[in-house]
């Protein structure tokens, strides 16, 4: 029989075993867990494995609005003739499937003109023809367009004074159109990606980007630095500095075309400034042709009206090389439809 020293002698020696036992536990490494096969084999070994760079983000969504592709059979272009530019807007309008084709019920519709001065009236040629643009409002409205405003950043005098000066004005809101003024306050930067080759940003109106509908209204007329004024130079009417385009002038005009891109184009050949573009400034400058060029491609409304206003071939004018070059539309007419239409 143990004496009471001895018992409690083992049970403190039994105890401070099992303590020991237990750090000993708490030091040791952790099972290795059973792996579980991927569910997917990994493309490389994890000791191969390195740090990359994030990706390009993509590019930032551009325009609501979109270019409107003929349907099939349908022609590519229009170039209507007559002498009463409304007349002549409507025939145009009624071959490519009226305006409703292109203006839903309840759409928000901008129509971009060239008002690029305050001090030629519209038949100097420099501004876009109001009667072509107040059919425009007419067809617009009766498509159901909640709304339709004309707007353009004039670079000599006030908006306010060119949108007067111009007769646009009136007329636009006559037919129930509304002018605004570009506000400085809603240019946002938008940055620029490929297809773009030299442009990196630029700040645009913003409710050219948010519009349901934009339809572009360029006039016709000689330029002194990009030969000729269209549909293409005159998208540079929504960006804030203009000046930025001009350090490489052909490039940033296609350019920007990646970025704006509107519905539909009608390039107004109701007067064509022959001379001193692009503001002109004298009644012999000005040729009489009433014609209008209407497509959704803007590369190839501005190539086919180079060659009947100006008599140049696409391909020597810069910026259209370069939009047909970066695919942005085509001048290829005898593979396209063309379809001529007197009113």
């Amino acid at each position: 029989m143990l004496s009471r020293r001895e018992f409690l002698r083992r049970t403190l020696l039994a105890t401070l075993a099992l303590a020991s036992g237990d750090t000993l536990a708490s030091c040791a490494s952790a099972p290795t867990p059973t792996p579980v096969p991927p569910t997917v084999a990994p493309t490389q070994a994890p000791a191969t494995i390195t740090r990359v760079a994030a990706a390009p983000s993509a590019p930032v969504p551009m325009m609501t609005a979109t270019p409107s592709a003929p349907a099939a059979g349908a022609p590519y272009l229009i170039v209507a003739r007559g002498t009463t530019p409304g007349t002549l807007v409507r025939a145009a309008l009624d071959e490519l499937g009226g305006m409703k084709k292109f203006v839903k019920a309840g759409n928000d519709v901008i129509l971009k003109p060239n008002i690029c001065n305050a001090q030629n009236s519209f038949e100097l040629a420099s501004t876009t023809n109001p009667d072509v643009l107040a059919e425009l409002v007419k067809l617009c409205l009766e498509a159901g367009a909640k709304r339709v405003r004309v707007m353009d950043q004039p670079f000599s005098g006030t908006a306010a004074e060119a949108y007067k000066r111009s007769g646009i004005r009136d007329a636009v809101e006559k037919a129930g159109g509304e002018m605004e003024v570009m506000s400085a306050a809603k240019y946002a930067a938008i940055n620029f990606s490929a297809p773009a080759r030299d442009l990196k940003s630029a700040k645009i109106y913003q409710d050219i980007l948010k519009a349901d509908v934009v339809i572009n209204v360029p006039i016709a007329k000689h330029h002194g630095s990009a030969q000729v004024t269209l549909a293409l130079k005159g998208l540079m009417g929504v960006i804030q500095d203009r000046n930025a385009i001009h350090t490489a002038l052909d490039q940033r005009i296609a350019d920007l075309a990646t970025a704006i891109k509107p519905t539909l184009n009608v390039i107004d050949g109701i007067r064509v400034l022959t001379r001193n573009g692009p503001t002109g400034g004298r009644l012999d400058y000005v040729r009489q042709d009433n014609t209008l060029i209407v497509s959704h491609d803007p590369v190839a409304a501005d190539a086919y009206a180079a060659q009947i206003f100006f008599n140049k071939k696409p391909e020597t004018i810069g910026y259209l090389l370069a939009g047909a070059e970066m695919r942005l539309g085509r001048y290829d007419f005898a593979n396209l439809r063309v379809k001529e239409v007197t009113a």
